[in-house]
């Protein structure tokens, strides 16, 4: 074969769709029997494609990949991602946030476009499951298949959601071949916590006004309880944080300071129980007062509780697992590739997307780096002869 694409996602058809403009002879290879599942699934939430903001702002998301992604990003900014988008037949509009979704707020018609623009052969149920020397080798429904290809492009996604494609197994064969690889850690993911049976009837409630902080990064968006823990964008702010050990802490007042709360606090209550003072005096009901009585009980009065409502502290058991996360951190180091993202340990072969060592939150920022990644990769793979 001229050029085989490994990978059905966002990376890879990006990739495919370049060397075929490169006028290579391009077969997508695809272990689930249908392209884009994770595509799909993101569609279901509206299709977050990228975030309207200043570019160097967009770059800063990516921290420490950002000097390495830099010119991938580049070459394929937001402005780029909506014009390839309505390139597809389908408008774009942008939210208040910045964040970006096609108007119809789904996936399906942009990927139908899309493959049929590509127009590549593509090969559905085909695993890979490594090298055998210069050989691609994969388990088909019709048995094991070799397949030599001048030029190759690895697009397996990192290693969350599992049941639509993005496993990590690809992860043991490019050790095998010297290529040096990050572990793969979870990125996007909620938190586990221990609650106590009261807190059962909240599971599923959207915590909204509060200000999230851990080590020296803050968030002001809702998060959401869970019977496991929490979840939702105010934890995925601050997921990195978080991963590395950080408290979180809540301010469920961020307007008002600790001596307005104090002040507030300091009127007397007479009969009412603490609880009806507090709905009363500061609209302190629901899930947000589950959380003070989860974490703060005894709960305090006055000065004391002020102080509290202003600093919550949440304790955390760990990340939820690695499958459950929205995306995944880790993978193919920097080191182990060209400026092209060509695998220095096997000439011909170039990675692109998940698989490659960095991470973004959640906004617009992992699919825009998919595609700019995908979009270099398979422009170097194009270009490249043996």
């Amino acid at each position: 074969m001229d050029a085989v694409v490994i990978g059905a996602g966002p990376a890879g058809l990006m990739a495919a769709e370049a060397m075929t403009h490169a006028g290579r002879s391009v077969v997508i290879v695809e272990a689930k029997p249908s392209a884009g599942r994770k595509f799909l699934m993101a569609g279901k939430s509206g299709l977050n494609l990228t975030k309207d903001e200043p570019f160097e702002r967009f770059l800063a998301a990516y921290g420490e990949a950002e000097d390495w992604l830099k010119p991938m990003l580049h070459a394929f900014q937001p402005d780029d991602v909506k014009t390839w988008a309505e390139g597809l037949g389908q408008p774009v509009f942008t939210g208040s946030s910045g964040r970006v979704f096609p108007k119809v707020m789904k996936a399906s018609p942009l990927l139908r476009a899309w493959l049929g623009r590509i127009g590549a052969e593509m090969r559905l149920r085909w695993r890979w499951t490594g090298f055998e020397e210069s050989a691609l080798r994969f388990q088909t429904p019709q048995g094991q298949r070799l397949v030599q290809a001048e030029v190759t492009v690895l697009a397996l996604g990192g290693g969350s959601w599992a049941r639509l494609g993005s496993d990590a197994a690809w992860l043991p064969w490019l050790e095998d071949i010297g290529v040096e690889v990050a572990p793969i850690v979870p990125a996007n993911m909620g938190f586990r916590v221990t609650w106590s049976p009261h807190m059962a009837r909240w599971f599923g409630a959207p915590v909204k006004g509060c200000l999230l902080s851990a080590g020296n990064r803050e968030a002001r968006a809702e998060f959401v309880v869970s019977e496991h823990g929490v979840e939702g964008g105010g934890i995925y702010a601050l997921y990195r944080e978080l991963r590395e050990g950080a408290g979180l802490v809540l301010d469920l007042f961020p307007d008002l300071t600790v001596e307005d709360l104090a002040a507030r606090l300091a009127r007397p209550r007479g009969k009412a129980s603490l609880s009806n003072h507090l709905r009363k005096l500061l609209g302190l009901e629901g899930v947000r007062m589950a959380l003070v009585n989860e974490v703060a009980r005894p709960v305090p009065e006055g000065a004391a509780l002020a102080a509290k409502l202003k600093a919550l502290d949440l304790p955390l058991a760990g990340p939820r697992p690695l499958d459950e996360a929205i995306s995944t951190g880790g993978g193919v180091m920097r080191a182990a590739v060209s400026d092209g993202l060509m695998l220095r340990a096997r000439p011909g072969t170039f990675v692109a997307g998940e698989m490659l060592d960095w991470e973004a939150p959640t906004g617009g920022y992992l699919l825009t780096g998919c595609l700019a990644t995908g979009l270099w990769a398979g422009k170097h793979a194009g270009a490249w002869r043996g």
